[in-house]
């Protein structure tokens, strides 16, 4: 904040200053700046202005939803389950967008409109329920398939609904030891990732968030709490194990 200016020259800066936002909770102020500004994405800056644009709404919503804003919640959803022109970037292809569906749903629910709700827990549960690592933005994130649970035991499938859980449990335990290695030929990094350490580091945050997000869909709180502060001793700016650990 003390480089106002700098902020305004460079993209991939106001979207770090964005990304401390949203950390921070300042999802309103965060959304404010989005939309003040027209992005140009940049090669290995793919999806990350999008990213934070769907975070802030989200949770905004999350926030309504408490306060039983529920008309001002849906508003929202709807409104980061597509990208506005300034931000530069469409949507990828097979996008299920679980989160933003699941909440639709539970807004919806809390209306007393069952079938608007029914239908959002449907399109919630959709989607590849199988673990992919934390190298490309591309990559289905991780947390779908633990709305893809929450959502089918709103349906009213258990027993599907764990499955998903477990299969994040499994992966983050069978994989946190992992030597990653980096595929020179591939585009879309999302981060400036070169050297191994900090690849191993980044895929043992990823396995303890798997481990956590496994943990959460099960309700076993406290164990989805140690598993997102650990994931944070090996990345500290790890953006959804600090959401995810605020609500626990």
């Amino acid at each position: 904040e003390k480089y106002p200016q700098t902020l305004q020259e460079r993209d991939d800066m106001y979207v770090e200053y964005i990304t401390l936002l949203n950390q921070a909770g300042q999802h309103e102020k965060a959304y404010d700046l989005i939309m003040s500004r027209k992005f140009h994405p940049w090669e290995g800056g793919e999806g990350k202005i999008t990213t934070q644009y769907k975070i802030a709404l989200l949770e905004i919503a999350k926030k309504e939803l408490k306060s039983r804003e529920y008309a001002s919640a849906i508003h929202h959803l709807r409104a980061a389950l597509s990208y506005p022109e300034n931000l530069g970037e469409g949507k990828l292809e097979g996008t299920k967008d679980n989160h933003l569906n699941y909440y639709l749903g539970s807004a919806y629910e809390a209306l007393g409109n069952s079938e608007a709700a029914q239908e959002y827990y449907a399109l919630a549960s959709l989607g590849a329920d199988d673990p992919a690592g934390m190298m490309y933005y591309y990559d289905q994130p991780a947390d779908s398939i633990l709305y893809q649970g929450l959502a089918l035991k709103k349906l009213g499938k258990p027993i599907a609904a764990n499955a998903k859980f477990y299969k994040l449990l499994d992966y983050g335990e069978q994989h946190i030891f992992d030597e990653v290695k980096i595929d020179y030929f591939a585009v879309s990094l999302p981060d400036f990732m070169i050297f191994k350490d900090d690849l191993d580091k980044r895929n043992k945050a990823h396995c303890y968030y798997l481990i956590g997000l496994g943990n959460l869909g099960l309700g076993n709180r406290e164990d989805a709490k140690r598993a997102f502060d650990q994931a944070l001793q090996f990345d500290s700016n790890h953006m959804e194990c600090i959401l995810y650990g605020k609500m626990l």
